[in-house]
C-alpha cells in the first residue's frame, strides 16, 4: 500500500479520535472540575489537532507535495525548515512502500464511525476512507 494512503488513513483516525474527544468536552462543560482539570483537557484537545496537521502534511509530503505549497499552507516561511521537521517522518513511512499495513485495515471502521455521524451537511459519501484503497 502506498505511504501517502496510508498518512490519509491515520489522518482520518486521528480526526475521528479528535472529534470523539471535542463531543466529550461539551458534554462536560457544566461539569464541576478544577481550572488545572480543564485547561488540562483544552491542551489534549490542541495536542490532538496538531497530530492531525501532522499527519496530513505527511500525506500531502509523500503524495508529492511541494514544500512551498505545504509551507504556505502552514503558515510558515521556510519551506527548508518545514521540510527538515518532516524528514524523518517522511523517510520512515517511505521505507513501507508497498508493504501491507494493518493501518489499512481500519478503513471500513472509520467510513462505519462516519456514517453513525454523519450530518446533512456533511459530504454524502458511502466510503470515504475506503475509497482511498482503491486508488493505485
Amino acid at each position: 500500500m502506498r505511504p501517502e494512503i496510508l498518512a490519509r488513513i491515520a489522518a482520518a483516525r486521528a480526526a475521528r479520535d479528535l472529534s470523539d474527544l471535542a463531543r466529550q468536552a461539551v458534554g462536560a462543560t457544566a461539569e464541576p472540575v478544577s481550572s488545572t482539570e480543564r485547561i488540562q483537557r483544552a491542551r489534549e484537545l490542541r495536542q490532538m489537532v496538531n497530530e492531525y496537521v501532522d499527519r496530513v502534511v505527511l500525506g500531502e509530503a509523500l503524495a508529492g507535495a511541494d514544500w512551498q505549497e505545504i509551507s504556505k499552507a502552514l503558515n510558515r516561511r521556510d519551506p527548508k525548515t518545514v521540510e527538515g521537521e518532516y524528514a524523518d517522518a517522511v523517510a520512515e513511512w517511505s521505507a513501507h512502500e508497498g508493504e501491507a499495513d494493518a493501518e489499512g485495515e481500519g478503513a471500513e471502521d472509520l467510513d462505519a464511525w462516519y456514517a453513525r455521524h454523519r450530518e446533512d451537511h456533511d459530504p454524502d459519501l458511502e466510503k470515504p476512507v475506503a475509497d482511498l484503497l482503491n486508488r493505485h
